[in-house]
């Protein structure tokens, strides 16, 4: 007679948070990087263009232009590339993701004029589609809903981060001369070889499913699979759609419209920020240091706000606020008087849009599931991310018809508003129809 060994202890509210710790450090770091390295190489001609606009004859328009013709490539491939990856997998998916804007972007300081740089743009966006809505349909696979909005939030701190570090640093290496190359080609060249290095280490470092995690006990594992089931059968049960029920439902819809005003305001801000600090009086050198203030608040903002949504019991109210303070701190920036209160101004601008991107994404995670998660999630990025071009040409139009950035920002903060009432509206809908998005679970 065998005698029966030590009962097993059950899966308690301690043993969750220290598994929730385990993935967050497993995972969340090398991830942040990559979207460091990511959002660096997505706005880092707002550096280039200092000196790369008059070199190849670009004029405030037709650099606009240029840099949204990014999210048209992103649009194009948006959701065939979020498919693919669920086809393949995370690892091997973005790790050719990575490669390939690496290469593009090391590529596009050869370009020679308007017409090279918007081909070199558009096809950075064909390569970098997928990533961010591919990471966000990869966390939904590794973390319970209570804590989801906390690792987006520290997933994308790599925006404000990336400014942090990369404004200083771009900079610097705008001032580099040698070699035949000027600084904005060297900016351009050395900020794109982390991207191939870490597409190649993605082959090493990501795991695909919980169910292939070595690193994982099996206790740990076989708690967390199941609890991700449970979720998932049971907002299937309340709110089952298809792929293409997805792409035409009208959360999915709205969700996309209000991502789209809010990205008008995150790239457009994003890549005229150098510009604007530039035009207050700065020299060149400085204006790296300046940048990288707004988003060291930004970044204190996400992850605050990114612990309240947590918290609370209507995920749609905090990214509606987070829109509304975007909105009112650009109107405000339009009006300040002197140098130090525009930069105060942006900073609470920054802080708001940041606190959006942490907040919002935990919203269509909670009525998408499977591949109706996988098309809808890269729906809503790829429509939202249409505002990438929008807000860059909008900007450059505007600044060559007033002379100025006043009526630029005003036209943001505009689009940020007609964000926070589409956000409004939603949630309003959503509570009516007592649908689980309304609540953190």
């Amino acid at each position: 007679m065998t005698r029966a060994g030590p009962p097993q202890p059950a899966f308690t509210a301690i043993d969750e948070r220290a598994l929730h710790r385990k993935l967050m450090w497993r995972i969340l770091p090398f991830l942040f990087v990559c979207y460091v390295i990511s959002y660096l190489d997505r706005v880092n001609v707002g550096f280039a263009a200092l000196t790369m606009n008059k070199d190849i004859g670009l004029s405030a328009t037709a650099f606009g232009v240029g840099a949204g013709l990014f999210f048209f490539g992103y649009f194009i491939a948006e959701i065939p590339s979020n498919l693919i990856m669920m086809r393949v997998g995370a690892r091997i998916w973005i790790a050719r993701i990575m490669i390939t804007w690496g290469l593009v972007s090391a590529a596009t300081a050869f370009v020679t004029g308007p017409v090279q740089f918007g081909i070199a743009r558009f096809l950075l966006g064909l390569g970098e589609a997928g990533f961010v809505p591919g990471v966000f349909l990869y966390l939904s696979l590794w973390f319970p809903s209570a804590v989801r909005a906390r690792a987006t939030a520290l997933f994308l701190l790599g925006i404000p981060v990336a400014n942090i570090v990369g404004s200083p640093i771009s900079g610097a290496l705008i001032q580099l001369e040698g070699f035949g190359l000027k600084g904005w080609q060297w900016l351009l060249i050395l900020e794109a070889l982390p991207a191939m290095a870490l597409g190649i280490a993605c082959l090493f470092v990501l795991t695909d499913r919980p169910e292939k995690a070595a690193w994982l006990s099996p206790a740990e594992r076989d708690a967390l699979v199941a609890k991700l089931e449970a979720e998932t059968a049971a907002i299937e049960r309340k709110h089952k759609m298809t792929l293409a029920q997805a792409l035409r439902n009208w959360r999915v819809l709205m969700l996309a419209c209000v991502n789209f005003c809010a990205i008008v305001g995150s790239l457009g801000i994003g890549l005229w920020l150098p510009q604007i600090i530039k035009q207050l009086g700065l020299a060149t050198s400085l204006v790296g240091v300046v940048t990288a203030i707004p988003y060291i608040c930004g970044a204190v903002a996400m992850v605050v706000w990114g612990r309240m949504s947590d918290r609370g019991s209507d995920r749609t109210i905090y990214p509606t606020i987070s829109l509304l303070v975007g909105a009112a701190a650009l109107v405000a920036s339009a009006f300040t008087p002197t140098p130090v209160l525009t930069i105060a101004a942006l900073c609470v601008a920054v802080m708001g849009i940041n606190s959006f991107v942490a907040t919002f994404w935990a919203v269509p995670s909670g009525f998408l599931t499977g591949r109706a998660a996988a098309g809808g999630i890269a729906m809503i990025v790829s429509i939202g991310n249409l505002g990438g071009f929008a807000g860059p040409y909008m900007i450059g139009l505007v600044r060559d018809l007033s002379g100025g950035f006043t009526a630029p920002l005003l036209a943001v903060g505009a689009c940020l508003l007609v964000g926070a009432v589409l956000m409004l509206a939603f949630g309003r809908r959503v509570r009516r129809t007592d649908l689980p998005v309304a609540v953190a679970a």
